[in-house]
């Protein structure tokens, strides 16, 4: 007893008050490891890494209750839950600031195209996948990047038409911004010599003017249109998928894009069901004119049921394409493509007046903008509709901004979300489509940086793969986990390792207006961890960056999913 007294004298004023707050012992405490709260500001000069770091946390109720020593076991009770970190570290969970969880879910039950080094791979895919398809489903993969393979040349329908001539198939590129599709799928979708390029869109055509099979944006949907919708067990099944994908990654809070009334039905049902797990900030989908009207005139849902895992305040719209398929809308030429600036997906009119509406009804736009044109007319859209910064107007990816630009999200209070990974998958080819001065600006995280823009992160899964620790190390060192390429793509451009620490936690929840509850290891704050295995990623070495892996991730302090243990660990409260 008096060996407790004295620990308890030990304790901080400010962890003694929090605990005699609770009223009650913990329900979990946390010890025997390093936490990394990111409870700080790199602006203010804060080193997270200088030795002093937290080494238990208490929680209660699935929030925070305290952050400090190992004095913290000493507020356990006979039913708190012990977890000896053994050394590892916690951090707050991961969040992704840009995703599509019902791609993604489609992608990892589809046929997977991802590193295919030639046609010929996806061909030999394709026919693996025919053979076990039941007959009248159609094929559909993803994946595949003619950048990667040794002819660059967009692919043509030929060869997969006499692979597979009556089964419709549609092979979308890595990016979602172009596919192939055979004579089949063209066919069904009534797609012929005839069929006029759509607005935002691109038919590519041989010789004699017959469609090649390649679709650009907008002449993708033509073709969509006119395969099956999925049904609602298929839809829960691409959800399900989804988020064990993303909690065995260590991925809790997720902004998706793009979500029309059915996939938003399926999120609400789950809440109530208790089975989302995920936190889902909802963008929706911008291009439907009566989902829109419907959640305008009901307004923003701020917390659907009260439990923090859904909310619908959010609008995705579209200014461009993308670059590997040469539809960002760029302000001049190509440097491979001469005469080509890209595509112009949603009239900057338009964009202003959804922007408008979003202001008036209390909604966010997020607005995916890739080349210099692009990101430049949503700046001006955004600036007619009279953006304050409180209303945390987003630009999806900003990829390529022009040098006046950079200093505009500054003053407009807009927020670039932006993912580390795609740096790394274009810088191939990048400099190739912009030219070497354009390139200075693409993919510039650090020019937001340096003037006090936050720049919140993500994976756009399922264009690139949800691996947090690579998009972290893309984020400070511009190169994938394999150290290429040497030095760094454009170097002078990177975070510091603490700032992509934040690009991957704190800055989604601010997107996200999350940032009193998530993102931060501090008291008050929702018990959202992982354990991580590997090493604390602010110190280890270049070479051992491979090695940083998630071992559990805890959702509201209850262990959700531990992938060694190959299965999710605990059911939901």
């Amino acid at each position: 007893m008096r060996a407790r007294r004295a620990l308890r004298r030990r304790l901080p004023a400010a962890v003694l008050g929090l605990l005699a707050a609770c009223a009650a012992p913990p329900d979990l405490v946390f010890h025997g490891g390093r936490v990394l709260t990111l409870d700080h500001d790199p602006a203010r000069g804060a080193d997270p890494a200088d030795g002093r770091d937290p080494s238990a946390v208490a929680v209660r109720d699935g929030r925070v209750v305290a952050v400090g020593g190992e004095e913290l076991l000493e507020s356990a009770g006979p039913d708190t839950r012990i977890v000896d970190l053994r050394g590892r570290v916690l951090m707050p969970a991961f969040a992704d600031a840009h995703l599509h969880p019902f791609g993604l879910g489609a992608a990892l039950s589809g046929l997977d195209l991802v590193g295919t080094r030639d046609f010929d791979a996806v061909l030999a895919r394709v026919a693996a996948r025919d053979a076990s398809l039941p007959s009248g489903r159609w094929l559909v993969g993803r994946g595949w990047d003619q950048n990667d393979w040794p002819d660059t040349a967009f692919p043509t329908r030929d060869r997969l038409d006499a692979l597979v001539p009556d089964r419709p198939v549609l092979l979308v590129r890595v990016d979602g911004h172009a596919a192939l599709a055979n004579g089949a799928a063209l066919r069904a979708a009534g797609v012929d010599a005839g069929t006029p390029d759509p607005e935002g869109g691109r038919i590519l055509r041989d010789a004699a003017g017959e469609p090649t099979g390649l679709l650009v944006d907008a002449a993708v949907g033509l073709v969509r249109a006119a395969m099956p919708p999925p049904d609602e067990a298929e839809l829960e099944e691409r959800l399900r998928r989804a988020q064990d994908h993303l909690l065995a990654r260590g991925v809790v809070a997720v902004h998706a894009a793009g979500l029309g009334a059915r996939e938003i039905a399926v999120l609400r049902r789950w809440d109530a069901e208790g089975r989302l797990r995920l936190r889902v900030h909802v963008m929706l989908d911008g291009d439907d004119d009566e989902l829109l009207a419907h959640w305008f005139a009901r307004g923003p849902e701020l917390d659907h049921l009260g439990r923090g895992h859904l909310a619908v305040r959010a609008v995705k719209l579209y200014a461009d394409g993308a670059l590997g398929s040469r539809g960002a809308w760029l302000l001049d030429d190509y440097a491979d493509d001469p005469g080509n600036r890209g595509l112009v997906l949603t009239p900057p009119e338009r964009i202003r007046e959804v922007a408008v509406r979003c202001r008036e009804a209390g909604f966010q736009v997020c607005t995916h903008a890739i080349g210099d044109a692009a990101n430049r007319a949503v700046l001006d859209a955004y600036a007619a509709a009279g953006v304050r910064a409180a209303d945390r107007f987003r630009i999806e990816h900003a990829q390529v901004v022009a040098e006046p630009d950079f200093r505009r999200f500054a003053e407009l209070g807009v927020l670039p979300s932006m993912q580390a990974q795609h740096e790394v998958s274009d810088a191939p080819w990048a400099e190739d489509r912009l030219g070497p001065d354009r390139a200075r600006g693409a993919y510039a995280w650090r020019r937001f940086l340096d003037l006090g823009v936050p720049v919140p992160g993500g994976s756009d899964a399922p264009v690139e793969r949800v691996d947090p620790f690579a998009a972290w190390w893309a984020a400070c060192a511009r190169q994938d986990l394999q150290l290429r390429p040497p030095g760094g793509w454009h170097s002078e451009l990177a975070m510091s390792r603490d700032e992509a620490l934040l690009h991957l936690t704190v800055w989604p929840a601010h997107a996200a207006f999350r940032e009193a509850d998530l993102g931060r290891i501090a008291p008050g704050y929702r018990a959202d961890f992982v354990v991580v295995a590997g090493g604390d990623p602010r110190r280890v070495a270049p070479e051992g960056v491979r090695e940083l892996r998630v071992l559990e991730t805890w959702v509201d302090g209850e262990l959700v999913s531990a992938p060694d243990l190959g299965s999710a660990a605990r059911p939901p409260r």
